[in-house]
């Protein structure tokens, strides 16, 4: 009898431990080689852990909920060679009809689908995001009738026992109870160390981002064809904050104790909102990435991040970071930097407002800017003409052409 270890894999230095969230099969399940079988939640990421061979699940030693270590064995599984992975019958996509019904291949019949697992059901995006915190299969919430829409709230009402027990601690008929994310336990750490940590400060500014507006609606188009990604917003402040850290030295630097670290590489981070929470990917050496590149590399963190395929490495190393509250709706807001980083920038939702141009009122699309920085390291002067600098090059982007 053949008998393979399942282990934690190597942990990287930053990350001490793992939880396991989930098991996906349970003792005595086939499982195929490369199948995922567990994962694995840290402060940072989700690990998936897939299954080295074709076997049965023999052991688990332990459950969901248990705190980890890299290289630990966490269960094993008996080889075997008479297994063979099923394939899945395409010809299933062809034969749907419609919405609820699907064609049985190779016979003259139909069923009914419009409560399993190859239905969606038409969730909001925070029911979304509610029942993938909690462990919710989207699947399993059948609507009632065809297009119905499930919020959050329905969802939340009809919580049962049935649910992850690791997850819901209790339930009552006026409160449940969830279990922070490694995640979301990592942000309010952090978060707490910024408010304790760094003298934080905001200054504000508005950009008119009629020009921007005008740039995108001129060029996405062609934009598009040739690199297959929409020019959107993100890339803009990009290449703006590159240029501002190179006259601001100060603002792409850290303290360290009774030192000042200057970083001579530009490392931005952006943030992205997933399921579990805030995470901040990093473009790196973003001086030397064309528009293009920027846009498809957010592209991708945002796909990778709803799908926690997010690489650690991905995550580290960013030495400022821009925040856009925007898509949100958010008008203003205070950003907190982001630590050891000493500032972020945050963007905001585009709005039409009435301001005064030449002594007339013109009605022009403004968007606020907030630069939250440590004000033990960046003056007032520098934060106010960083931020006074990034508005200049979005108001007349061929400063960047012409270098001033």
């Amino acid at each position: 009898m053949n008998i393979i270890n399942i282990l934690v894999p190597d942990l990287p230095e930053s990350v001490s431990d793992a939880t396991i969230a989930k098991w996906h099969k349970k003792r005595g399940d086939i499982v195929y080689c490369d199948e995922n079988i567990v994962d694995l939640e840290t402060d940072k990421i989700m690990l998936e852990i897939s299954s080295p061979c074709n076997g049965i699940l023999n052991i688990i030693s332990e459950n969901e909920g248990a705190i980890v270590k890299s290289n630990q064995i966490i269960g094993n599984i008996t080889k075997s060679n008479n297994i063979e992975k099923k394939k899945i019958d395409t010809t299933i996509k062809e034969n749907i009809t419609s919405i609820n019904q699907i064609k049985i291949p190779n016979k003259n019949k139909y069923i009914n689908i419009t409560s399993n697992k190859y239905s969606k059901s038409h969730l909001t995006p925070s029911a979304r995001r509610f029942a993938k915190i909690n462990n919710i299969d989207q699947y399993s919430i059948a609507p009632r009738k065809l297009n119905a829409i499930f919020r959050k709230q329905d969802i939340e009402k009809n919580i049962t026992k049935n649910y992850d027990s690791n997850n819901i601690l209790s339930n009552s008929s006026n409160e449940y109870r969830v279990k922070m994310t490694r995640l979301r336990q990592k942000i309010a750490e952090r978060l707490l160390e910024t408010k304790n940590n760094t003298a934080m400060l905001t200054t504000f500014n508005e950009v008119n981002m009629e020009s921007i507006i005008s740039f995108r609606q001129k060029y996405n188009e062609a934009f598009e064809q040739k690199y297959n990604v929409r020019i959107g917003f993100m890339s803009f402040f990009v290449k703006a904050v590159v240029e501002a850290l190179k006259a601001f030295p100060e603002i792409n630097a850290t303290i360290d104790k009774t030192d000042i670290i200057f970083y001579k590489n530009f490392n931005i981070s952006i943030a992205v909102s997933t399921p579990r929470g805030l995470i901040t990917p990093v473009l790196k050496d973003a001086d030397k990435m064309s528009m293009a590149d920027i846009e498809k590399k957010i592209k991708e963190f945002s796909i990778k991040s709803l799908n926690n395929k997010i690489k650690l490495e991905e995550l580290i190393g960013g030495q400022f970071t821009i925040t856009n509250g925007g898509i949100f709706g958010s008008l203003m807001s205070t950003p907190i930097i982001n630590p050891p980083q000493s500032a972020i920038l945050g963007m905001h939702a585009i709005k039409e407002r009435p301001m005064a141009v030449n002594g007339k009122i013109k009605i022009l699309p403004m968007m606020y800017l907030a630069l939250s920085y440590d004000h033990r390291l960046i003056d007032g002067k520098e934060s106010v003409s960083f931020l006074n600098t990034i508005k200049n090059i979005l108001e007349d982007f061929n400063r960047i052409l012409i270098n001033i």
